[in-house]
């Protein structure tokens, strides 16, 4: 760099955040939520505590922010559903890859540790509304609204009532830890709910 070059601080600042993300989705893998304290990320991140604290408010938005990450890099910039036209096919390939995802460490330790704070946190659960689950949802919503465009489920379902009846029962069962999360259990949420919702 020459000496009239001046230090782009946004690509530092940048490289500062994406290694406290990282710092942070590590420690939940190993330690646990418990354990994980600003202090901690920023010994790892290397940075100090108040390059965490410029940026985010407590340590369950900075665990948000590393999920929300994390969903990024696997989903791309993109956000949709695949509509091949068929809809059983669509959806039971969507429910297979959420079960994946919540069964692999790198997703799930962060999201669990991320619903711990939700419970106790609103401003957190409104943040997690507005810019995960809310996103998210209109994506799904959009797939069903052109199934229910193209007769393929009831012309009166209540679609918000059709996600609810297709993921209600997986959350539940990932929360409480009541069952094993499959291909064939995503599989057979799919055929209940097209059963309960199609013309």
């Amino acid at each position: 760099m020459s000496s009239t070059e001046k230090p782009d601080r946004s690509r530092r600042s940048e490289r500062s955040r994406q290694a406290i993300l990282a710092a942070t989705r590590a420690l939940i893998s190993e330690v646990g939520y418990a354990k994980v304290s600003i202090e901690a990320i920023a010994a790892r991140a290397g940075v100090g505590k108040q390059t965490i604290y410029r940026w985010w408010p407590s340590k369950g938005a900075v665990i948000f922010d590393s999920f929300l990450a994390l969903s990024e890099d696997a989903e791309g910039q993109g956000m949709a559903l695949p509509d091949t036209g068929d809809l059983e096919a669509d959806l039971k390939l969507v429910l297979r890859a959420t079960v994946a995802e919540f069964a692999d460490p790198e997703f799930e330790r962060p999201i669990r540790a991320l619903q711990t704070e939700i419970v106790n946190d609103p401003d957190l659960a409104a943040q997690y509304r507005e810019r995960l689950a809310g996103p998210m949802d209109e994506v799904k919503l959009a797939r069903l609204r052109s199934a229910q465009q193209a007769g393929q489920l009831a012309a009166d379902a209540d679609l918000d009532l059709v996600l609810e009846v297709l993921y209600g029962p997986l959350f539940q069962r990932w929360l409480h830890r009541t069952g094993p999360l499959t291909p064939e259990y995503a599989d057979s949420l799919v055929d209940l709910t097209l059963r309960a919702f199609r013309p």
